[in-house]
């Protein structure tokens, strides 16, 4: 993960639609009991496409405060 940035979800708005899963070029996610799961949150680059990608706004990077 980027310093500074984190990687963020919410499962009650998750439909399991995998599309977070398929645009992310690190294999960071998966989708476990329907929703989508952080597997690797160390190998994020936090390039957004899983954010941009989702139609339900459940997954979005977020910038850290000190």
């Amino acid at each position: 993960m980027k310093k500074g940035k984190k990687l963020l979800t919410e499962p009650k708005w998750c439909k399991g639609c995998g599309y977070c899963v398929e645009w992310c070029p690190k294999k960071v996610l998966s989708i476990k009991h329907e929703k989508v799961v952080v597997e690797n949150p160390d190998d994020c680059i936090c390039c957004g496409l899983c954010e941009q990608r989702c139609p339900d706004y459940a997954i979005w990077i977020e910038t850290e405060e000190d």
